[in-house]
């Protein structure tokens, strides 16, 4: 008997009146998840598009694997740099024996050695992630009545790659249970969010456990090493001083630097995002005005300058490949659910996270990292965005037909 036939048998045991009615979503989850739902619509009005919320959210997911694949190697590649640093021969633990056994050595100019070992971090983070949070969405589902909705799929991988290397897992669980709950749930579920839920998640993990979220010991998951982030070094001496710690803005364009799991390559991002736009997944209004508020941004504040604080002088462009902007730009701000709606409102909303990733950059000196906080920030402004928008426009139409 295929899956389908046996899918098809056991449907009438989870519908109204079946033994296990009330775990009716389980089901579905399973069904959807393995083909295209065969449900229509009965009653108008009939909305017909090629793209439904699966293959809406498998585009943001395929969109990520640049990110996925050089977030695998570049954390591979940082730990094996620190293991060579260190003077280590072996990883130890668990991930250790895997890699000795293989025989496939630490070697940092050695890519497969690099994703292997890059692999071993994100592949537990990624798991924990997807059985806490998936939990959580399933309890709700059950309880609620309603289907599981395939956006967690994205709310994981986005939340994965946003945090380092060498987060805790029990702290994995803990900020998608928060980001799923918080975040979304109590919302009503997806669609109905106000907040990213993978960045609430993050948020919530920063706030609550900053020396596991922040420093220089946290980005590269090797015991006894510390270094400094791009932003960090910025913030401290000024975007000059990156050449002490040999990053040029082509490598950083590139990703080859410390940071969490998959947020260090704008080039990347760029891939993802060109992906986006092209399938329409993605609003190119939001990538346009965060880009030109962080342009604008960044050149007052080169205009007014400083003699104590030298990220006044770092350059629009260096902002946008340094930190986790390239990632929050192109799979945060288009996230369509959180930003605003109408197009005049993109914009706007656009805007203002530029504006308010380098206000908190450069002003803010307990927080080099502004990308999070201002993307949260215009989340909950993004309905006042649009209401000022719309009543804007009915106020010019009363104008016309008076």
């Amino acid at each position: 008997m295929g899956m389908r036939n046996w899918l098809d048998s056991v449907e009438p045991l989870f519908m109204k009146g079946g033994k296990y009615e009330k775990y009716y979503a389980v089901y579905e989850m399973v069904d959807t998840l393995l083909y295209s739902p065969k449900t229509v619509t009965r009653f108008a009005p009939h909305a017909r598009a090629h793209l439904d919320l699966k293959r809406t959210m498998t585009y943001v997911v395929l969109a990520t694997i640049p990110c996925v694949l050089f977030g695998l190697y570049n954390t591979g590649y940082q730990a094996n740099l620190a293991l060579a640093e260190l003077g280590q021969e072996s990883a130890g633990g668990w991930r250790g024996w895997i890699l000795d056994s293989v025989g496939i050595g630490y070697n940092p100019q050695n890519p497969l050695a690099c994703f292997l070992h890059g692999f071993l971090y994100f592949l537990p983070i990624y798991v924990v992630t997807l059985a806490a949070g998936g939990l959580c969405e399933v309890a709700f589902a059950v309880i609620r009545g309603h289907e599981v909705n395939e956006g967690f799929f994205v709310s994981s991988i986005l939340y994965v790659l946003i945090l380092p290397a060498s987060t805790p897992l029990w702290q994995v669980a803990l900020g998608i249970i928060f980001g799923v709950v918080i975040g979304k749930e109590i919302f009503g579920g997806t669609g109905k969010n106000i907040l990213n839920p993978a960045l609430t998640g993050r948020a919530f993990l920063y706030f609550a456990y900053p020396a596991q979220m922040s420093g220089d010991a946290v980005w590269v998951p090797v015991d006894g090493y510390t270094g400094a982030t791009s932003l960090s070094v910025a913030a401290d001496q000024g975007h000059g001083a990156l050449s002490t710690i040999d990053l040029t803005w082509w490598d950083a364009f590139i990703g080859f630097m410390q940071g969490s799991l998959g947020e260090t390559s704008a080039l990347a991002c760029l891939i993802g995002g060109l992906f986006l736009i092209y399938t329409r997944i993605a609003n190119w209004r939001l990538i346009a005005g965060c880009l030109l508020g962080t342009a604008a941004m960044s050149t007052v504040f080169n205009l007014i300058g400083s003699d104590t604080n030298p990220l006044f002088a770092m350059p629009w462009y260096w902002h946008l490949v340094i930190g986790g902007y390239a990632f929050g730009l192109v799979y945060m701000v288009t996230e369509p659910v959180s930003a605003a709606m109408t197009n005049q409102g993109r914009w706007w909303y656009g805007a203002l996270i530029g504006v308010m990733c380098v206000l908190i950059r450069v002003v803010n000196p307990a927080f080099p990292e502004g990308m999070m906080l201002a993307i949260l920030f215009g989340n909950v402004f993004a309905p006042l965005i649009d209401y000022f928008v719309t009543s804007a426009n009915i106020r010019r139409r009363r104008r016309r037909h008076a």
